[in-house]
């Protein structure tokens, strides 16, 4: 029998600073030197440690990996989605990790129907005839510990394909072409590229985005096809270091646009294909605190710009403007602000216009009709309609200037993920395909709610949360996984997952707290959970947390928080101020020593992030703010519920020293139970390990702790021993 190892426990090797007249001690600070062999060793015995912890459960996580793969067709294809004279579509296969993207050519120009491929189609054959290979991921990811596709794109005629890999982990992605008639690849080969290439009109020049030392997008560069990358146009460099960049085509291919934006500021460059002479010319100057997106669309017979600003209220107005230099003064409205819908995006076409907006927590779609006179510029204007109590719609890919139907996605807690084409001229909604759940799955089976918590301040804060209907049939509260984000006006809205059935079969409920700094009821919700209203988001997690223990719902005992990335800041914080409110914690690539990050302008994205967070190197009032909240820094000795975290060694944007740091930290200073653990991927980044399988193992793995916390592991066995960890020397 294997002995049981000590829980690792870092020296402490104090390094003081001082801000703003408080001196500040970090006793783990030497876990940041990655390439320290002493470091990479500490990682590793975190990660034996971890899997010797959790060895008695590796039977149930084997089991719900084969829940998740029994549930999934494994062998599938995507809706094809037209653009220009083809259909492209993904394609996967039952063993392997990646899949492929395939074409076939459209039937003809009124062609709007997706084909639908044989129903018993080989892997080996072709799914529908004419097919054309593009691009074989497993392929291009053989030999590689990680792989991720960054974006794909096709030449507007059709010939050739820019796409970008990643086989590191640390979002840096190389840009290759390929000729698809030969299927041969060019000599070009772009490296340091963040996401993809975008094509201009004629098909000759390829534009992409690069990063700083400090991974902040700031330079847009302009690569000649066939020719090499040192040869390459810088096009733009952002100089302002709270900006970053990014490039586009217009859906109607007229124009090429240029945006830097900060948390707080937009402005866009533009290029007029019809008039490339002109060059890249400034649509709007930046004007601190005024956002603004750019789109060009067809009214009333005239070019027009479309506008989403909020310079007239947060949660922002459509408007018109001419294709030309302008100022705000000059935007015209056509959607006016209304202070109870935030619009969040429009896509225009030849003739309608699709607005995104949400109101009173949920998800909207909006169409206007286009009119061709100047005094009938939208003829008609109505919202595509579904009945179920929450649910999330959003457009799916729609490249075609001029298709009359727009390809969209729905889902809910219970509804897998849906496709439609809704026909624009006839309002009819078409279901083209909801993804398979194999092995009987039905949604009747499933009940699916919208709960309201009260929040320390009186706000009323969302719950979405989903159970089997049976679940609660003896009236007994239930587990809970209560999962939350709450940063970037960034939505966590509703949505389906076959590996979270595993958790829902086996009796438990799980539920999203809408927390603010979202962006789920709009602009002022994310503005009351960021920079000095922080405070909120965590509050308001501990109020939904409360909310579903006061309502039976769920017990202390039975309920888990979880949450990754920023999220993860807000676990760490919860865990701080209301450690008793939870049965365990899962904190995935956490933001935890958010203070010490901010504190450094020469990390990734710390200046870019500083309206998010605050600057507290130079602000004393930022500081005590960050200070009150931040994980890392408000560890005291009191009862933690366990805790696992997740990381990733060559993640970019939350660094692997801070969980590090974080989980060192608790078990230097906690008391009670003391059950921390730490895993760290070697080979991933941010979005943690790539390939499907090894994705499904990984949630398995976590969905295995969660359940035992809950009481659920029934069968699991019994935790490995641990033993009193003893300092290691300095």
């Amino acid at each position: 029998m294997e002995s049981p190892l000590a829980a690792p426990v870092a020296a402490r090797r104090p390094v003081t600073t001082a801000f703003h007249g408080e001196q500040r001690v970090d006793d783990y600070d030497w876990l940041r030197a990655k390439d320290d062999p002493e470091v990479v060793a500490y990682v590793e015995a975190e990660n034996a440690f971890t899997e010797q912890r959790t060895a008695h459960l590796s039977e149930l996580r084997q089991q719900i990996f084969d829940e998740i793969r029994a549930r999934t067709q494994e062998t599938d294809l995507s809706v094809p989605t037209r653009n220009r004279g083809h259909w492209y579509y993904a394609r996967s296969f039952e063993g392997r990790e990646y899949g492929a993207s395939c074409r076939v050519p459209i039937r003809g120009e009124d062609d709007w129907t997706p084909p639908q491929p044989a129903e018993d189609c080989s892997p080996d054959e072709p799914a529908l005839p004419g097919e054309e290979l593009l691009l074989d991921l497993n392929a291009l990811a053989e030999g590689h510990e990680f792989f991720s596709l960054g974006g794909s794109s096709v030449s507007p005629d059709g010939a050739l394909l820019a796409y970008s890999t990643d086989v590191v982990g640390d979002e840096r992605y190389t840009v290759r072409i390929k000729d698809l008639a030969s299927g041969d690849l060019l000599s070009d080969e772009i490296v340091g590229v963040i996401g993809g290439a975008t094509w201009d009109r004629a098909g000759e020049y390829v534009y992409y985005t690069t990063i700083d030392e400090s991974w902040r997008a700031d330079k847009i560069w302009r690569h000649r096809i066939g020719t090499e990358q040192g040869e390459d146009e810088l096009v733009h460099h952002e100089l302002d270091a709270r900006f970053w960049v990014g490039v586009g085509r217009s859906r109607s291919d007229r124009f090429l646009m240029i945006a830097s934006g900060s948390k707080t500021t937009s402005e866009y460059r533009y290029l007029d294909a019809d008039e490339p002479e002109a060059g890249f010319r400034v649509f709007a100057p930046r004007v601190e605190g005024l956002e603004y997106s750019l789109d060009h669309a067809v009214l009333g017979g005239e070019d027009r710009f479309l506008v989403l600003h909020n310079h007239t209220g947060p949660d922002f107005e459509l408007a018109l403007a001419p294709v030309s230099p302008t100022t705000h003064e000059a935007w015209q409205p056509l959607i006016a602000h209304d202070p109870e819908v935030r619009i969040e995006d429009v896509d225009a076409f030849a003739g309608h216009l699709v607005v995104h907006q949400r109101s009173k927590g949920l998800t909207q779609l909006r169409v206007l009709h286009l009119g061709s006179t100047p005094d009938e510029l939208v003829t008609d204007d109505h919202f595509v309609e579904f009945d179920e109590e929450i649910y999330t719609v959003g457009s799916g890919s729609n490249p075609g200037f001029h298709q009359p139907v727009i390809r969209l996605g729905y889902t809910s807690m219970a509804v897998p993920s849906s496709v439609y084409d809704y026909d624009v001229r006839s309002r009819q909604l078409t279901l083209l395909r909801r993804t398979p759940v194999l092995g009987g799955y039905d949604p009747a089976d499933y009940e699916e709610h919208r709960l309201w918590a009260t929040a320390a301040d009186g706000r009323q804060v969302p719950i979405s949360i989903v159970a089997r209907r049976d679940a609660r049939a003896a009236g007994e509260p239930i587990p809970v996984l209560l999962y939350g984000y709450g940063a970037y006006e960034a939505s966590m809205d509703p949505y389906f997952s076959i590996p979270r059935l595993s958790l829902l079969d086996r009796g438990a409920a799980f539920a999203i707290a809408h927390v603010r700094g979202g962006g789920e009821m709009g602009r002022r919700w994310y503005d009351e959970g960021k920079l000095a209203h922080k405070q909120n988001t965590f509050s308001d997690f501990i109020a939904c947390a409360r909310h579903l223990v006061d309502t039976g719902w769920t017990t202390p005992e039975r309920l888990v928080a979880e949450g990754a990335s920023a999220g993860g800041l807000l676990i760490g914080a919860v865990v701080n101020q209301a450690p008793e409110l939870f049965a365990g914690a899962v904190a995935g690539v956490p933001f935890v020593d958010a203070l010490t990050s901010m504190l450094d302008s020469t990390l990734p994205l710390t200046v870019t992030e500083y309206d998010e967070w605050g600057n507290p190197e130079a602000d004393p009032e930022v500081y005590a703010c960050l200070r009150a909240y931040a994980p890392y820094d408000n560890v005291t000795a009191q009862d933690y519920p366990p805790i696992l975290a997740e990381t990733s060694l060559n993640d970019t944007r939350v660094l692997y020293v801070e969980p590090a740091k974080w989980v060192a930290k608790l078990r230097a200073t906690a008391t009670g139970r003391r059950d921390f653990l730490l895993r760290t991927e070697m080979s991933a980044g941010h979005g943690g390990v790539s390939g499907r399988y090894k994705s499904w193992h990984d949630r398995a793995f976590t969905l295995a702790w969660i359940l035992e916390r809950m009481g659920l592991a029934d069968g699991a066995g019994t935790p490995g021993a641990q033993t009193e960890p003893e300092l290691r020397t300095p």
